[in-house]
């Protein structure tokens, strides 16, 4: 698949063949859903606590005799049906890692590098740079490019494109990303793949 390659004003310079292993690969949908679902989970803390009838204060002796009283016999006022007893059946910390062999992770990359390619999603320039850190000349760049600001932009190394990544920070609908953290939940949120040349040869070398 060929594809244009544009500058910074979204001119034509020149034009780009996309490796058909990565742009051209099958589309496995059930991996992309699971890959994104691991990524999903793997995100959460799984810090979420409650106290159970022993770790809340109070409750240290019988509130009554066990036998006639006429009530209920009761061996703690901090039992779950009492006000302010522990709870039962809550969460606490847990772990909601989810593991995928990585030669899966890769083919879902693929899959949905595959998807964007098919939409026309990909936007390859020829070097992406801004004459200085300014977020309106970073939305003005995208606007020209992929027609908006809701962009994922890739970069091959953060050296130099300190310029371009402080001007794209305050862009409320385009991420910055390096390249070799491409990962399919991103892939999945933006509309538009934004990326230079020597990203493309880091997507190459990393997926090929």
């Amino acid at each position: 698949m060929k594809l244009d390659v544009l500058n910074m004003e979204g001119k034509k310079v020149d034009s780009v063949e996309l490796p058909a292993e990565i742009f051209e690969a099958p589309v496995y949908r059930d991996l992309m859903h699971q890959a994104f679902v691991r990524q999903m989970a793997n995100a959460r803390l799984g810090t979420h606590d409650t106290k159970v009838r022993g770790e809340v204060a109070g409750g240290g002796r019988k509130p009554w005799r066990q036998k006639g009283t006429g009530r209920a016999r009761q061996g703690s006022i901090r039992a779950a049906h009492w006000k302010g007893g522990g709870r039962i059946h809550t969460p606490h910390p847990r772990s909601y890692v989810q593991s995928m062999p990585r030669k899966m992770r890769l083919a879902a990359l693929r899959s949905a590098l595959t998807v964007k390619a098919a939409q026309e999603s990909i936007v390859v320039v020829d070097e992406l740079k801004v004459a200085e850190p300014k977020t309106r000349l970073m939305a003005g760049a995208l606007n020209a490019l992929v027609g908006s600001n809701s962009a994922l932009i890739l970069i091959p190394q953060k050296d130099n494109y300190q310029d371009v990544i402080r001007s794209t920070n305050n862009l409320p609908d385009a991420k910055i990303l390096l390249a070799s953290y491409l990962n399919i939940r991103d892939l999945l949120t933006f509309e538009k793949l934004v990326m230079p040349l020597a990203a493309l040869e880091s997507i190459s070398a990393h997926l090929g």
